[in-house]
């Protein structure tokens, strides 16, 4: 990570913008246009049959992970202190392939026809919980490292 000090008031900067961040976010883009194009060309050109139903699945899973990558992205570095590290772009990465397979598992609820909000609150709940115990648990081994 790129550190800059500020002089007046004596404070370690990061830089907001890190290279693998730029990696991830044109990677989020072309995951986010193949995986749309792809739901477009499923939905309006074949049968809703098993191998079709896990494709959708499959599409809707990347498509969503790589619309949200900028959306977590911009909440990782809005809330991250000014002087500690961004999170690198594995993270960022990992929270939004959390968040695809939320909405990959409610559409296949759905298909079930046995989604409620309960259901999907709960759902989202775990996977919130179990990112809350991974970063809590890098950010102690990052502390222990500096």
């Amino acid at each position: 990570m790129a550190q800059r000090s500020n002089t007046r008031l004596n404070v370690k900067t990061f830089d907001r913008n890190p290279p693998d961040h730029i990696g991830v976010l044109s990677a989020a883009v072309l995951m986010a246009v193949g995986g749309f194009g792809g739901l477009y060309l499923l939905v309006t050109t074949s049968r809703p049959f098993v191998g079709q139903r896990w494709l959708f699945l499959l599409l809707l899973h990347i498509a969503v992970t790589g619309f949200v990558i900028p959306f977590v992205r911009f909440l990782n570095v809005r809330f991250t202190r000014l002087n500690r590290p961004l999170p690198s772009g594995g993270v960022i990465v990992r929270q939004s392939v959390w968040i695809g397979v939320v909405v990959m598992a409610c559409a296949w609820l759905q298909m079930l026809r046995v989604l409620t909000p309960i259901n999907a609150f709960f759902i989202a709940l775990a996977f919130v919980v179990i990112e809350v115990f991974l970063r809590s648990r890098e950010i102690a081994h990052e502390r222990e490292n500096d």
